[in-house]
């Protein structure tokens, strides 16, 4: 059976440290995200959308020199995160109705945005777009194929969901994004499935 999505935010805010203890810091995602900010130069506005505890993926955008935001809804992984940077720009937001006053040159959901049911997906596509510049760089991890499922948070099962490919492509189409990238299962990322795009 399927985890309950109405359950994300609770089980987030249970297991911050748990998670934060357990979640790699090898950046077995560094080679994403180097093709990810590929086109970005230093001090780039990025946004990282879900940031949790901002370690990895933060860390490694502050120390290639960009100008990261990081919003999560979890107070619990914010408070460690505004802990190791205190002059962060750390904001409690949901990636399912943030605004923000800015725009940026790149976004990234990484292990955040398959937590959203799939019309939550869809809005939150539309969302992440109206925050990007022109020519703005997307990378979200996504499931392999349309469905849902469930992960792991702590000792806590968690909903996850996807589009399949093409119905992504569709929805970035829709919402003035191109799909540049889709690779299933990576081994080289512990299998994750990894999507990116760009602001047309």
């Amino acid at each position: 059976m399927t985890a309950d999505p109405n359950d994300t935010h609770a089980i987030y805010e249970r297991q911050a440290t748990d998670y934060d203890k357990r979640r790699s810091k090898a950046l077995f995602e560094a080679r994403w995200l180097a093709r990810f900010t590929a086109s970005l130069k230093p001090g780039d506005r990025v946004l990282d959308l879900g940031c949790g505890t901002g370690d990895p993926i933060a860390r490694w955008f502050k120390a290639e020199g960009f100008d990261v935001t990081g919003v999560d809804f979890s107070e619990a992984m914010l408070t460690i995160a505004r802990t190791r940077w205190p002059d962060g720009d750390w904001r409690h937001g949901d990636m399912r109705d943030f605004e923000l006053d800015q725009t940026f040159d790149g976004i990234i959901a990484w292990n955040s945005f398959f937590h959203l049911t799939a019309d939550e997906q869809t809005d939150c596509i539309a969302r992440m777009s109206r925050h990007l510049r022109p020519c703005g760089m997307l990378m979200l991890t996504v499931g392999p194929r349309a469905g849902e499922d469930s992960g792991t948070v702590g000792s806590e099962r968690v909903y996850h969901a996807s589009l399949s490919p093409a119905g992504y492509a569709v929805c970035l189409e829709e919402n003035g994004l191109q799909l540049t990238g889709f690779l299933a299962e990576d081994p080289e990322t512990q299998s994750h499935t990894i999507l990116m795009a760009h602001k047309i």
